[in-house]
């Protein structure tokens, strides 16, 4: 009889190369769909602006897809589409490991199959571990919400603007410019 048996996130990362993504959650393999045009389009669009941003700023660094360890025993690891890291909280020598530290700033990008529950679930996830500010786009519905650690959730249209000034001082982009071409 086959046991389940839990994975940490050192067994995650000295996994061998995949032709798909995976995150651990509470040491459960989650297997992610390679995700098509609409998403990585969107997910582009979030990293030019905010990447581009922190570069002329000197803010810290921004990552695309990268592991985070949110919690541990049993580890879970997310990677958000997008995140930030302020340069305060970066290590001089970033290892080619998970992340121990949450972000400052996660963007996820909806997909197709990603459901109510798991955008809820993520990014309560985050939230816990640390995470000031929570970014969700929905490319479909063409609406961004903004879930931060204190205060209040915003939901905005394609004809507002994102504002990240608790976490990016300055930071403003247009909605429209997140969405792209219809």
């Amino acid at each position: 009889m086959a046991t389940n048996r839990l994975i940490t996130a050192d067994e995650l990362l000295a996994m061998p190369e995949r032709d798909c993504r995976y995150e651990l959650v509470r040491g459960e393999l989650i297997t992610l769909p390679i995700e098509g045009a609409m998403h990585g389009s969107v997910v582009s669009n979030v990293v030019v602006e905010i990447g581009s941003f922190v570069e002329t700023h000197d803010l810290g660094e921004a990552f695309i897809r990268t592991g985070f360890i949110l919690a541990t025993d049993p580890d879970t690891v997310r990677g958000p589409d997008v995140s930030f890291v302020s340069k305060a909280r970066l290590s001089d020598d970033v290892s080619d490991g998970y992340f121990t530290i949450a972000p400052d700033l996660v963007v996820e990008v909806v997909s197709p199959n990603d459901t109510d529950t798991d955008m809820a679930d993520k990014t309560a996830e985050y939230l816990a571990a640390g995470t000031r500010l929570v970014v969700v786009v929905d490319p479909l519905n063409r609406a961004i919400t903004t879930h931060p650690a204190q205060g209040d959730i915003t939901r905005l249209g394609e004809s507002d603007t994102l504002t990240l000034d608790d976490i990016m001082p300055g930071f403003e982009c247009a909605a429209a410019e997140i969405f792209g071409r219809r």
